[in-house]
């Protein structure tokens, strides 16, 4: 298996895996982003991406 800096990246430890995906899809029609930020503390910006992820999912 081939290895990279890219691959690396993606599997290294960041504050998007430690969230609990379900808890965060099931409050994302609730709540705003400002709300889901803040239960999950983490930034607007890893909201949105967790939002774009959810989607292509």
């Amino acid at each position: 298996m081939r290895h990279s800096e890219k691959g690396e990246f993606i599997h290294s430890q960041s504050p998007l895996m430690h969230v609990d995906f379900h808890a965060f899809i099931q409050k994302e029609s609730e709540l705003t982003s400002f709300e889901l930020a803040s239960e999950f503390g983490l930034t607007l910006r890893d909201v949105q991406k967790l939002k774009k992820h959810v989607a292509r999912g």
